[in-house]
Order: structure tokens, then sequence, then C-alpha cells
């Protein structure tokens, strides 16, 4: 990713962060860093950083820049060609499972998201994981109220039936 994808990106969550529902504009990061931290960097100097016209930070604008976003200044940079964030190594060799390694680590990355964190933990501690992925993609061919009416049919009804083993 280069830098001016990254900072589209920072806009992004810093809008949903701040319950806006949408990126944060131009404007609106000037004002609140300036707000905030009171400094801030020009909206054409945001701009031509995110049109790819500067490549480059300057140290300090990079400093205030990581300081508003809250993320590491080494971030703010563009990635190398070929640069890649996902795990390259030869698991199979090492006896490991390559989809368990993967769900595990991905669960670790949305720790934000504790319903999705759950499911991949979830997902990684079964016999077969892959056997759920795929029943999954089936079942989102159905609307969600859909599959939502037939999970609490067969709740109640795995229910019912402990209730009835357990007075047995």
């Amino acid at each position: 990713m280069n830098l001016a994808e990254k900072i589209k990106h920072l806009r992004e969550i810093e809008g949903e962060l701040r319950g806006l529902n949408r990126a944060m504009t131009q404007i609106e990061i000037v004002k609140a860093m300036q707000e905030e931290l009171h400094e801030s960097i020009s909206q054409a100097y945001l701009s031509q950083l995110e049109s790819s016209k500067r490549l480059h930070l300057t140290a300090s604008s990079r400093d205030l820049l990581s300081r508003f976003f809250k993320v590491h200044p080494g971030y703010l940079v563009s990635d190398p060609p070929d640069y890649s964030i996902d795990l390259v190594t030869q698991m199979e060799s090492e006896g490991g499972d390559r989809l368990n390694t993967w769900l595990t680590a991905g669960a670790q990355e949305w720790s934000a998201e504790p319903a999705l964190q759950e499911l991949l933990l979830r997902l990684a501690e079964v016999e077969e994981p892959l056997r759920y992925l795929e029943a999954f993609q089936r079942l989102m061919e159905f609307p969600v109220a859909e599959l939502e009416t037939i999970v609490d049919a067969i709740t109640v009804h795995a229910s019912e039936q402990r209730n009835e083993t357990a007075f047995d």
C-alpha cells in the first residue's frame, strides 16, 4: 500500500471511530488536528499526499499525522513493491496446519471486533474448519433474516432436547 492509500484509509477509519459512518474529509482532519493537537498541516498538503503529487512526508508532518491517527510513524511510508503482511513460511514442513494458523493469526488482528475474533478462534479449534467455511459459503445464498429464523428454531430444539435428557 502506498502512502496516499494509507492516508485515505486512515481518514476512513478515523471517521468510523468518531461515529461519522464515513471517511473524515481532509478539512475535518486539519480542523481536528488543530483542535486536538494545537498544530496542523494544510489541507492542500494533505491533498498533495493523497493524490501522490507528494510521495514523502517531512519528518514533522509524519510525526504529527502519526500522533493524530495514533499509528507508528513508520506506517506512514509507502510499502516496497511485493510487500505482503501475510506470513510467508513453509508451515506444512513444520508440521502445522496452514488454515488453523491463519485463522488464529487473523483472530488476533480482529480484537476490535469480538464477534469476528470469536468466530475465527472457534474455527481454528474445530477438526475440519474448511468444511465449516464451505457450509457457511452455501448458507450465504439465503437472506440473513431467514438464517436467523432457522438458527433460532435449531437452538430452541437443541435446548429442549437437552432438558428432556436431563430429566430422564
